[in-house]
């Protein structure tokens, strides 16, 4: 019974005993006319500021993992109230509500989101819903999580090796020597600090001040690898969490992380709506922000492949190793690839895309047309361990039959 039922039900009641004489029924209804109008009162003063934070655990999560969403409740009024109930939204996970418990201006409740796939799940319309102990009244106020969000990771496989690294094969089928580009310029002197070696002495500048003078050398772009994650939603197949763009975001992970263990100066570079670049030089720079981007990573891109590689390929341009993740190898996009790999190192991993959506399929021409000219292809079907698709061994047993 709400408040307006309670207001109406006890002026029918106040009046029917005013009519009749009866002295019980008086008691009745004037207890519950004060009981409306206490209720009324009531919800005036709980009002107040509400203070929701959420936390996830773990958190961040990897794909698979069982997520507990824990929601702590601060009030600023000391009123006290019957029940709490929280409800809200997380995103493509749908709308969530679970009943608060606690005492005074405090109360906590935990949600099983059970084992989620990778993404961001945005926490949005949160709203705190208070009761009086009658059940006569209730409260909706509503909160700012504050961009709150359920982050969950895409879980990377362990390589000890890239199929990139098992050599290039040329149209007559001879391997072709792999080279790193040279990673450092000459960027200015400095004076010689004791220990350093003598190779890097620069002598004219030693000449001129008489003091024994350095070079301090920075690493240039073209020693970068960049690691090209292609968002377009023509390649996305399958359910969330078994998707061909999810296997494509697992497997630029797992190669950026191989980057990141050898020290060498990776980035990442999604073709989405964010267009978002993160560099990652090690497990401790820019890593967690890559996991974070590839755990938000989604199919939205509105340039296609081809397109993007002739005319927004700013950072691709500068880099000396370029590796495309891609379920899209339509003759356009194998022309921009070709002519990129004429001026710089490339590897591709082709996700075959209608393997996830359960149709038979086959190896398309621009694989093999890459493959045949020398570039390192990599291709993962459904079902496939992708450890073993982006090793080097299975790379060169394929390449070789």
């Amino acid at each position: 019974m709400k408040f307006g039922g309670a207001l109406l039900l006890g002026a029918c009641v106040t009046l029917a005993a005013l009519m009749f004489g009866s002295r019980p029924l008086v008691v009745a209804g004037v207890g519950l006319l004060l009981a409306a109008g206490l209720a009324r009162i009531w919800a005036g003063l709980v009002r107040g500021p509400v203070t929701v934070v959420h936390v996830a655990d773990p958190a961040p999560a990897t794909e698979g993992d069982r997520v507990r969403l824990t929601i702590d409740v601060q009030r600023a009024s000391r009123m006290p109230v019957g029940s709490l109930v929280a409800r809200g939204c997380l995103g493509p996970l749908g709308a969530y509500e679970c009943r608060l418990n606690g005492h005074g201006r405090r109360a906590r409740a935990e949600l099983d989101l059970g084992r989620l796939p990778r993404g961001r799940f945005a926490i949005s319309d949160t709203r705190i819903e208070l009761g009086d102990h009658l059940g006569l009244e209730s409260v909706s106020l509503a909160v700012d999580p504050a961009s709150a969000a359920v982050v969950v990771h895409p879980r990377l496989v362990e390589l000890q090796t890239l199929f990139s690294d098992a050599g290039r094969m040329g149209g007559a089928g001879r391997r072709l020597l792999l080279r790193r580009p040279a990673g450092f310029d000459f960027h200015s002197v400095r004076e010689y600090t004791q220990g350093e070696s003598l190779r890097r002495v620069h002598w004219p500048s030693t000449a001129r001040r008489g003091q024994l003078m350095v070079k301090e050398l920075e690493d240039t772009p073209r020693d970068a690898v960049v690691v090209l994650l292609d968002c377009d939603p023509a390649g996305a197949c399958g359910e969330r969490g078994d998707s061909s763009f999810d296997q494509a975001v697992r497997a630029a992970g797992s190669v950026l992380k191989v980057y990141a263990a050898r020290g060498r100066k990776a980035v990442l570079v999604t073709t989405g709506g964010g267009r978002s670049v993160v560099e990652v030089s090690s497990f401790v720079g820019g890593f967690r922000t890559m996991l974070g981007v590839l755990a938000a990573a989604e199919p939205d891109a509105r340039t296609k492949l081809a397109r993007w590689l002739v005319y927004e390929q700013t950072r691709t341009a500068q880099a000396g190793e370029l590796v495309v993740v891609t379920s899209n190898l339509e003759p356009a996009a194998v022309d921009a690839l070709l002519a990129l790999a004429t001026r710089r190192l490339l590897s591709v991993v082709w996700i075959d895309a209608p393997s996830y959506a359960g149709r038979p399929t086959r190896t398309p021409s621009g694989p093999l047309r890459l493959s045949r000219l020398g570039v390192p292809v990599a291709v993962v079907r459904r079902g496939d361990d992708l450890a073993a698709a982006l090793d080097a061994p299975r790379v060169e047993a394929v390449a070789g039959a």
